[in-house]
């Protein structure tokens, strides 16, 4: 049974623990804003400032025009011109290159007979950017070749092509990654500071005085747990502020349906927190369990790897993974103006996931007599 006036206590109490910890404010506050503003900046798979090495065994007007243009392309550098090929491997051997392209001899007779054959190679080392990198290379010798034909007056029949990219028009991945640095966020401040703070007490010797008090575990846990459910609402505040005025990325969706995933997720997280605490008797304990955690829900969430390109049987494993359904919301919304209506089975399940987490924090915990 919660007797709320008992809550109210413990509450206070560990509201005047936290501001009187020289750490943990600091990371509320800190944290926030330092991963908001430089992981954007650093987490970033768009491919750009591709090396490319040309061999250039025609010397005309055609090869030197095509090297021009990829150098002057927005996200190609020519990193050296070789005479011969083993050159150019020794500039992707380096880690100077990333791709090799090959203008075969009298490419230009070739190309008035009809003939265009080119030679593109990419180091595979950096398979995203190898593969995207020759398909840069691609576009621009295909576009300088339509243009030098169209000078001369070959006509060369055009393609109606639309593309249209919804939801992210620029293709910034920048906007991809800010909402689910919000869930990193909460994962570690809502499931490592609750988890942290209660082991502490064990250290220290004061949760023996709650040990001999007739206070409930249901009011204990809670009194651990609401005060990082707060906590876990300002970090989102902040998230979105930064993202907001550094960025320019805002919710196309609703607020509320941000806050309402953020609640429910940090009460499964400070839930686990919790749990885990009452398992450990020292603080490394605690620590490297919740780390473990950790890591397989930032792998395995769709965070950096799409969920989609795993093995089947591991997204199968991904379902059991909580942030998996608190990034899904934070995109939707934030991409896509997503309402809760829509999303209700994700907010079921991670509402589920808080309750099964919340429960079994209360029930691990044992008063000593």
């Amino acid at each position: 049974m919660i007797r709320f006036r008992i809550l109210k206590a413990l509450l206070r109490k560990e509201m005047r623990l936290m501001m009187h910890n020289p750490l943990i404010p600091r990371i509320i506050i800190m944290m926030p804003v330092v991963v908001m503003l430089v992981m954007p900046l650093v987490a970033n798979l768009d491919v750009k400032n591709v090396n490319v090495t040309v061999v250039d065994n025609d010397h005309s007007q055609l090869s030197r025009r095509i090297i021009s243009d990829i150098g002057a392309a927005e996200s190609l550098s020519v990193e050296a011109v070789c005479n011969t090929h083993e050159e150019a491997m020794l500039t992707v051997e380096d880690g100077k290159s990333d791709v090799i392209l090959t203008i075969p001899v009298d490419y230009s007779a070739k190309l008035v007979s009809g003939m265009i054959p080119v030679d593109v190679e990419a180091n595979g080392v950096n398979a995203t950017k190898g593969m995207l990198g020759a398909q840069y290379v691609v576009q621009s010798v295909t576009a300088t070749l339509r243009q030098w034909m169209e000078e001369d007056g070959m006509s060369i029949p055009q393609p109606e092509i639309s593309v249209i990219n919804r939801y992210n028009p620029t293709l910034n991945f920048r906007n991809y990654m800010i909402p689910a640095l919000m869930v990193v966020l909460l994962i570690i401040i809502c499931g490592f500071l609750p988890a942290l703070n209660l082991v502490s007490e064990k250290e220290s010797g004061t949760i023996e005085a709650m040990n001999v008090t007739p206070v409930s575990r249901m009011t204990f846990v809670l009194s651990k747990l609401i005060p990082f459910w707060i906590v876990g609402l300002l970090v989102v505040t902040v998230g979105m502020l930064i993202g907001w005025l550094v960025y320019g990325l805002v919710p196309q969706g609703s607020i509320a349906a941000i806050y309402l995933a953020a609640v429910l997720f940090s009460l499964v997280m400070s839930g686990l927190g919790v749990s885990i605490a009452n398992q450990s008797s020292t603080m490394l304990q605690s620590i490297f369990v919740m780390f473990a955690f950790i890591i397989i829900f930032q792998l395995m969430s769709g965070l950096f790897t799409p969920i989609r390109s795993m093995p089947d049987w591991a997204q199968c494993i991904t379902y059991a993974i909580p942030p998996r359904y608190f990034i899904e919301i934070m995109r939707s919304i934030y991409l896509k103006g997503t309402s809760v209506g829509e999303l209700w089975q994700q907010y079921l399940i991670l509402m589920g996931f808080a309750v099964f987490f919340s429960s079994v924090a209360a029930i691990t915990y044992r008063k000593q007599s």
